[in-house]
Protein backbone atom coordinates (compact mmCIF):
# COMPACT_ATOMS: atom_id res chain seq x y z
CA UNK A 1 0.00 0.00 0.00
CA UNK A 2 1.21 3.25 -0.65
CA UNK A 3 -0.28 6.66 0.82
CA UNK A 4 0.25 10.16 -0.36
CA UNK A 5 -2.05 11.83 1.87
CA UNK A 6 -1.33 15.36 0.01
CA UNK A 7 -3.22 14.21 -2.90
CA UNK A 8 -5.62 11.84 -0.82
CA UNK A 9 -4.36 9.25 -3.90
CA UNK A 10 -4.31 5.59 -2.43
CA UNK A 11 -2.29 2.97 -4.39
CA UNK A 12 -1.68 -0.86 -4.77
CA UNK A 13 1.49 -2.66 -6.39
CA UNK A 14 -0.32 -5.25 -9.08
CA UNK A 15 2.50 -7.41 -7.85
CA UNK A 16 4.32 -9.49 -10.85
CA UNK A 17 3.31 -13.15 -10.88
CA UNK A 18 6.02 -15.87 -12.00
CA UNK A 19 5.13 -19.74 -12.44
CA UNK A 20 8.15 -21.68 -10.61
CA UNK A 21 6.56 -24.37 -12.05
CA UNK A 22 3.64 -25.09 -14.44
CA UNK A 23 1.89 -28.73 -15.45
CA UNK A 24 -0.54 -28.95 -18.12
CA UNK A 25 -2.35 -32.30 -17.22
CA UNK A 26 -5.74 -32.59 -19.86
CA UNK A 27 -7.41 -30.18 -21.60
CA UNK A 28 -10.81 -29.72 -20.32
CA UNK A 29 -14.44 -29.95 -22.79
CA UNK A 30 -14.86 -26.32 -21.72
CA UNK A 31 -11.78 -25.21 -23.20
CA UNK A 32 -9.58 -24.52 -20.20
CA UNK A 33 -6.74 -26.94 -19.27
CA UNK A 34 -6.04 -28.67 -15.63
CA UNK A 35 -2.92 -27.27 -14.54
CA UNK A 36 -0.96 -27.81 -11.17
CA UNK A 37 1.30 -24.75 -10.81
CA UNK A 38 3.41 -22.89 -8.21
CA UNK A 39 2.92 -18.74 -8.18
CA UNK A 40 5.15 -16.88 -6.58
CA UNK A 41 4.90 -12.72 -6.66
CA UNK A 42 7.34 -10.03 -6.68
CA UNK A 43 7.42 -7.12 -4.77
CA UNK A 44 7.81 -4.52 -8.13
CA UNK A 45 4.39 -4.84 -10.59
CA UNK A 46 2.12 -2.11 -12.02
CA UNK A 47 0.90 0.33 -9.80
CA UNK A 48 -2.95 0.81 -9.43
CA UNK A 49 -3.85 4.19 -7.46
CA UNK A 50 -7.27 5.90 -6.75
CA UNK A 51 -8.58 9.31 -6.05
CA UNK A 52 -12.27 10.29 -5.07
CA UNK A 53 -14.19 10.75 -8.70
CA UNK A 54 -17.86 10.53 -9.91
CA UNK A 55 -19.08 7.35 -11.14
CA UNK A 56 -16.36 4.80 -12.03
CA UNK A 57 -13.23 5.73 -15.03
CA UNK A 58 -9.84 4.81 -15.40
CA UNK A 59 -6.39 6.50 -16.24
CA UNK A 60 -3.57 4.62 -17.97
CA UNK A 61 -0.20 5.90 -17.80
CA UNK A 62 2.86 4.08 -18.04
CA UNK A 63 5.60 2.94 -20.27
CA UNK A 64 3.20 0.08 -21.36
CA UNK A 65 -0.18 1.89 -21.06
CA UNK A 66 -0.38 2.83 -24.98
CA UNK A 67 -2.84 0.73 -26.68
CA UNK A 68 -4.68 -0.48 -23.63
CA UNK A 69 -8.30 0.33 -23.42
CA UNK A 70 -9.56 2.82 -20.81
CA UNK A 71 -13.48 1.57 -21.45
CA UNK A 72 -12.97 -2.11 -21.82
CA UNK A 73 -10.91 -2.98 -19.18
CA UNK A 74 -10.86 -5.86 -16.51
CA UNK A 75 -9.74 -3.47 -14.02
CA UNK A 76 -13.29 -1.98 -14.53
CA UNK A 77 -14.90 -5.37 -14.40
CA UNK A 78 -13.02 -5.79 -10.56
CA UNK A 79 -14.15 -2.50 -9.67
CA UNK A 80 -18.32 -3.27 -10.63
CA UNK A 81 -17.80 -6.80 -9.56
CA UNK A 82 -16.65 -5.69 -5.95
CA UNK A 83 -19.38 -2.91 -6.22
CA UNK A 84 -22.52 -4.98 -7.06
CA UNK A 85 -21.10 -7.26 -4.39
CA UNK A 86 -21.96 -4.73 -1.75
CA UNK A 87 -24.55 -3.45 -3.11
CA UNK A 88 -23.12 0.24 -3.71
CA UNK A 89 -22.72 2.47 -7.03
CA UNK A 90 -19.05 2.28 -7.73
CA UNK A 91 -17.70 5.58 -7.64
CA UNK A 92 -13.80 6.33 -7.96
CA UNK A 93 -11.21 7.77 -10.37
CA UNK A 94 -8.39 4.63 -10.79
CA UNK A 95 -5.48 5.71 -12.54
CA UNK A 96 -2.83 2.11 -13.54
CA UNK A 97 0.77 2.94 -14.32
CA UNK A 98 1.38 0.26 -16.93
CA UNK A 99 5.21 -1.26 -15.78
CA UNK A 100 5.01 -5.12 -17.13
CA UNK A 101 5.04 -5.61 -20.67
CA UNK A 102 1.34 -6.60 -22.05
CA UNK A 103 0.98 -10.38 -22.79
CA UNK A 104 3.83 -11.62 -21.12
CA UNK A 105 3.11 -14.34 -18.77
CA UNK A 106 3.47 -12.35 -15.48
CA UNK A 107 0.15 -11.85 -14.50
CA UNK A 108 0.01 -8.09 -16.44
CA UNK A 109 -4.17 -7.85 -16.58
CA UNK A 110 -5.16 -9.97 -14.11
CA UNK A 111 -2.29 -8.40 -11.10
CA UNK A 112 -4.24 -5.10 -12.52
CA UNK A 113 -7.47 -6.20 -11.69
CA UNK A 114 -6.28 -7.94 -8.46
CA UNK A 115 -4.72 -5.26 -7.08
CA UNK A 116 -7.81 -2.70 -7.81
CA UNK A 117 -9.75 -5.07 -5.68
CA UNK A 118 -7.29 -5.04 -3.07
CA UNK A 119 -6.97 -1.36 -3.52
CA UNK A 120 -11.03 -0.24 -3.54
CA UNK A 121 -11.69 -2.98 -1.00
CA UNK A 122 -9.86 -0.54 1.15
CA UNK A 123 -10.92 2.98 -0.65
CA UNK A 124 -14.55 2.36 -0.16
CA UNK A 125 -14.12 0.77 3.67
CA UNK A 126 -15.76 -2.61 2.45
CA UNK A 127 -13.75 -4.47 4.72
CA UNK A 128 -13.63 -8.04 3.28
CA UNK A 129 -10.87 -10.38 3.85
CA UNK A 130 -8.45 -10.79 1.21
CA UNK A 131 -9.41 -14.91 0.94
CA UNK A 132 -12.98 -12.94 0.25
CA UNK A 133 -12.08 -11.01 -2.56
CA UNK A 134 -9.99 -14.11 -4.17
CA UNK A 135 -13.28 -16.11 -4.15
CA UNK A 136 -15.04 -12.61 -5.59
CA UNK A 137 -12.61 -12.49 -8.52
CA UNK A 138 -12.97 -15.60 -9.95
CA UNK A 139 -15.29 -14.62 -12.76
CA UNK A 140 -12.43 -12.35 -13.87
CA UNK A 141 -10.09 -14.68 -15.17
CA UNK A 142 -7.98 -18.04 -14.47
CA UNK A 143 -5.24 -15.91 -12.29
CA UNK A 144 -7.21 -13.47 -10.99
CA UNK A 145 -7.52 -15.23 -7.76
CA UNK A 146 -4.02 -16.23 -7.21
CA UNK A 147 -3.05 -12.31 -8.02
CA UNK A 148 -5.43 -11.08 -5.44
CA UNK A 149 -3.81 -13.41 -2.57
CA UNK A 150 -0.28 -12.15 -3.73
CA UNK A 151 1.59 -14.53 -1.93
CA UNK A 152 3.30 -18.26 -3.18
CA UNK A 153 0.41 -20.77 -3.28
CA UNK A 154 -0.52 -24.05 -5.52
CA UNK A 155 -2.98 -23.73 -8.21
CA UNK A 156 -4.85 -26.37 -9.28
CA UNK A 157 -8.04 -27.24 -11.62
CA UNK A 158 -7.50 -24.04 -14.01
CA UNK A 159 -5.61 -22.18 -11.76
CA UNK A 160 -8.06 -21.30 -8.88
CA UNK A 161 -8.28 -23.84 -6.80
CA UNK A 162 -5.36 -22.26 -4.05
CA UNK A 163 -3.46 -23.54 -1.42
CA UNK A 164 -1.21 -21.08 0.27
CA UNK A 165 2.30 -22.41 0.97
CA UNK A 166 4.71 -21.41 3.30
CA UNK A 167 5.13 -17.77 2.55
CA UNK A 168 8.41 -17.03 4.10
CA UNK A 169 10.60 -19.39 2.14
CA UNK A 170 11.08 -17.85 -0.58
CA UNK A 171 11.29 -14.42 1.03
CA UNK A 172 14.92 -13.29 0.61
CA UNK A 173 15.14 -14.35 -3.35
CA UNK A 174 15.57 -12.02 -6.02
CA UNK A 175 14.13 -12.53 -9.57
CA UNK A 176 15.65 -11.33 -12.72
CA UNK A 177 12.83 -11.04 -15.67
CA UNK A 178 13.63 -11.19 -18.85
CA UNK A 179 11.09 -10.23 -21.75
CA UNK A 180 11.82 -9.65 -25.91
CA UNK A 181 8.88 -7.44 -25.87
CA UNK A 182 7.09 -10.51 -28.12
CA UNK A 183 3.41 -10.28 -26.82
CA UNK A 184 1.94 -14.36 -26.97
CA UNK A 185 -1.52 -15.27 -26.61
CA UNK A 186 -2.17 -17.56 -23.73
CA UNK A 187 -5.11 -19.18 -25.98
CA UNK A 188 -2.53 -19.92 -28.70
CA UNK A 189 -0.09 -21.26 -26.59
CA UNK A 190 -2.12 -23.60 -24.53
CA UNK A 191 -3.76 -24.89 -28.01
CA UNK A 192 -0.64 -25.20 -29.54
CA UNK A 193 0.68 -27.18 -26.55
CA UNK A 194 0.82 -31.11 -27.47
CA UNK A 195 -1.84 -32.96 -25.31
CA UNK A 196 0.55 -35.42 -23.59
CA UNK A 197 0.46 -35.52 -19.65
CA UNK A 198 4.03 -35.45 -17.92
CA UNK A 199 3.30 -35.77 -14.65
CA UNK A 200 2.27 -34.24 -11.74
CA UNK A 201 4.06 -31.31 -9.72
CA UNK A 202 6.80 -32.69 -7.60
CA UNK A 203 6.50 -33.08 -3.75
CA UNK A 204 7.92 -30.90 -1.26
CA UNK A 205 8.36 -26.69 -0.60
CA UNK A 206 8.05 -24.18 -3.25
CA UNK A 207 12.04 -24.09 -3.90
CA UNK A 208 12.28 -28.20 -4.25
CA UNK A 209 9.03 -27.94 -6.73
CA UNK A 210 10.58 -25.33 -8.44
CA UNK A 211 13.85 -27.06 -8.91
CA UNK A 212 12.16 -30.92 -9.78
CA UNK A 213 9.57 -29.35 -11.79
CA UNK A 214 8.87 -28.23 -15.37
CA UNK A 215 6.79 -25.36 -17.42
CA UNK A 216 4.93 -27.24 -19.75
CA UNK A 217 4.00 -24.27 -22.34
CA UNK A 218 7.90 -23.26 -22.61
CA UNK A 219 8.39 -25.70 -25.92
CA UNK A 220 5.05 -24.39 -27.89
CA UNK A 221 6.04 -21.05 -26.97
CA UNK A 222 9.57 -21.30 -28.24
CA UNK A 223 8.16 -22.91 -31.60
CA UNK A 224 6.28 -18.76 -31.60
CA UNK A 225 9.03 -17.45 -29.92
CA UNK A 226 12.34 -18.94 -30.19
CA UNK A 227 14.10 -15.87 -28.79
CA UNK A 228 13.03 -17.42 -25.70
CA UNK A 229 15.34 -19.99 -26.34
CA UNK A 230 17.99 -17.58 -26.42
CA UNK A 231 17.27 -16.04 -23.37
CA UNK A 232 17.23 -19.00 -21.54
CA UNK A 233 20.61 -19.67 -22.58
CA UNK A 234 22.11 -16.72 -21.71
CA UNK A 235 20.34 -16.95 -17.92
CA UNK A 236 21.81 -20.45 -17.35
CA UNK A 237 25.32 -18.39 -18.08
CA UNK A 238 25.01 -16.45 -15.24
CA UNK A 239 24.76 -19.71 -12.88
CA UNK A 240 21.70 -18.38 -10.83
CA UNK A 241 19.61 -20.82 -9.14
CA UNK A 242 17.24 -22.04 -11.86
CA UNK A 243 16.03 -20.09 -14.50
CA UNK A 244 12.63 -20.69 -16.51
CA UNK A 245 10.04 -19.06 -18.78
CA UNK A 246 6.76 -18.55 -16.22
CA UNK A 247 3.16 -18.98 -17.26
CA UNK A 248 2.51 -18.70 -21.52
CA UNK A 249 5.63 -16.55 -22.27
CA UNK A 250 7.58 -15.07 -23.26
CA UNK A 251 8.89 -13.48 -20.19
CA UNK A 252 11.70 -15.41 -18.49
CA UNK A 253 13.05 -15.35 -15.45
CA UNK A 254 15.98 -16.47 -13.14
CA UNK A 255 16.25 -16.69 -9.35
CA UNK A 256 19.24 -15.62 -7.35
CA UNK A 257 20.26 -15.34 -3.56
CA UNK A 258 21.21 -11.69 -3.81
CA UNK A 259 20.36 -8.76 -5.46
CA UNK A 260 24.36 -8.11 -6.33
CA UNK A 261 24.03 -11.02 -8.26
CA UNK A 262 20.89 -10.19 -10.12
CA UNK A 263 22.36 -6.95 -10.87
CA UNK A 264 25.25 -8.27 -12.21
CA UNK A 265 23.34 -11.27 -14.39
CA UNK A 266 21.36 -8.33 -15.87
CA UNK A 267 24.08 -6.29 -16.70
CA UNK A 268 25.37 -9.66 -18.53
CA UNK A 269 22.03 -10.70 -20.44
CA UNK A 270 21.75 -7.54 -21.98
CA UNK A 271 24.54 -7.09 -23.26
CA UNK A 272 24.49 -10.02 -25.08
CA UNK A 273 20.53 -10.18 -25.74
CA UNK A 274 19.97 -6.40 -26.72
CA UNK A 275 22.58 -6.89 -29.77
CA UNK A 276 19.30 -9.06 -31.31
CA UNK A 277 16.65 -7.77 -29.43
CA UNK A 278 17.23 -4.18 -29.01
CA UNK A 279 13.77 -3.77 -27.11
CA UNK A 280 14.20 -6.39 -24.46
CA UNK A 281 12.78 -5.41 -21.01
CA UNK A 282 14.48 -6.81 -17.88
CA UNK A 283 13.16 -5.98 -14.14
CA UNK A 284 14.76 -7.17 -10.67
CA UNK A 285 12.41 -7.98 -7.86
CA UNK A 286 12.52 -9.58 -4.40
CA UNK A 287 10.28 -12.51 -3.83
CA UNK A 288 7.65 -11.86 -1.23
Amino acid sequence: MIMNQADNVDSEIACAKINLALHVRRRLPDGYHDIETIFAFLDQGDIVSVREGEGINLSITGPFGDGLSATDNLILDAACLLATKVNMRPEAHIILDKRLPIASGIGGGSADAAAALRLLNRFWDIGLAVEELAELSAPLGADVPACVLSQTCRGEGIGQNLIPLNNGELSGYFALLVNPLIPLSTAAIFKDWDGVDRGALPSGGPMDVALNGRNDLQVPAERLAPEISKILARLAETFPIMAKMSGSGATCFALYKTIDEARAARMKVTAVVQNASPNTWTMIGGLK
